[in-house]
């Protein structure tokens, strides 16, 4: 052993490093703490360690010494620590992965990232697994944001996590226009369309935005909190697309035929529902919405297998949207 690879107490510079890598590693150590943490007996000069901070530093790792916390510790997202997945850990980072390429634009973009850095720190086993691990396809309605909505998008999410009031104009679903200044408290995606949540101060209310119907968007000054309370998925839970909110559901019953049964048992479009088996071996299922023309709208989609039997609001609704259907075909 030569004397420039060995410290002033003999022992082997390599393992001192390593010991003061692992100590950074932990984020919690002062420089005195450091001292303590890879002595053997007997804690380094303040120079040494000075000297072996320095060599880390030119050797690339990326430590800085916190001055809110008083402790040296690495950039983010850098860790010496390994994961070691299991294969359920696996098969999730995998779903992940999946997950992010069907939905496409910005979302599949940021799921592609977070995924590629827990690559970067987990086992060789799990690279290879998320690179070719083909046994499972998504199939999910892509987001596809437009380069203006992209921009709108972005400006939103910014206010959302800064918890600063966002002032846009908006076209709703009539052609109305108008602009709002919203406390934007969260984003769902669904069907294909990314919609934000957020206290309306123009309309004094909650309110949900398509971001593709929005333009312009500032953020303001204006800071805000977010309600203890509000849950973004409770929100639209009652919800098939999770847009919709109520504050009590209505039930709407559907009689399916025996045909598609075990079907539309197994289509768990509402979270709240009830199932009732009939002698015939059709089923009457009745399902709790926030807007019972979601669950209309859903019902025809199986054609005279299934039948809205209740309320006569939600019956009539669907006998109005097959008369319009009839109407068009006739044309």
């Amino acid at each position: 052993m030569t004397a420039q690879s060995q410290d002033e107490r003999g022992e082997p510079k390599v393992v001192l490093l390593v010991r003061l890598l692992n100590a950074i590693d932990e984020g919690r150590h002062s420089f005195a703490d450091l001292k303590l943490r890879i002595a053997d007996g007997k804690p380094p000069s303040t120079r040494t360690l000075r000297r072996y901070l320095s060599i880390l530093a030119d050797a690339g790792f990326p430590w800085y010494f916190d001055r809110r916390l008083g402790t040296y510790r690495f950039s983010e997202g850098y860790s010496l620590k390994r994961l070691n997945l299991s294969s359920r850990e696996l098969f999730g980072l995998v779903t992940l992965k999946r997950l992010g390429a069907s939905l496409g634009g910005t979302l599949a973009s940021a799921i592609d990232d977070a995924a590629s850095k827990l690559v970067e720190i987990a086992d060789a086993r799990g690279a290879v697994q998320l690179e070719t691990g083909s046994s499972l396809a998504l199939r999910i309605d892509q987001v596809v944001l437009e380069p203006e909505a992209e921009r709108v998008f972005e400006t939103l999410r910014e206010a959302e996590i800064a918890r600063r009031r966002v002032s846009f104009k908006y076209i709703d679903k009539k052609g109305a226009r108008s602009e709002r200044n919203v406390d934007p408290y969260g984003f769902i995606v669904s069907n294909g369309r990314v919609y934000l949540v957020g206290y309306d101060h123009t309309r004094s209310d909650m309110r949900v935005f398509a971001v593709d119907n929005a333009s312009a968007p500032r953020v303001l000054p204006n800071r805000f909190e977010r309600p203890v309370d509000f849950d973004l998925n409770a929100f639209g839970a009652h919800s098939l697309s999770g847009v919709h909110h109520s504050a009590q559901p209505t039930e709407v019953t559907i009689r399916f035929s025996p045909i598609v049964a075990r079907a539309a048992r197994r289509a768990r479009v509402a979270p709240q529902r009830a199932i009732s088996e009939r002698d015939d071996g059709s089923l009457e299922i009745v399902y709790a919405v926030a807007e019972p023309l979601e669950i209309v709208r859903w019902s025809l989609g199986w054609g005279g297998e299934a039948e809205v039997v209740a309320p006569d609001s939600a019956r009539d609704a669907a006998r109005a949207m097959i008369d319009q259907i009839a109407r068009q075909y006739q044309r």
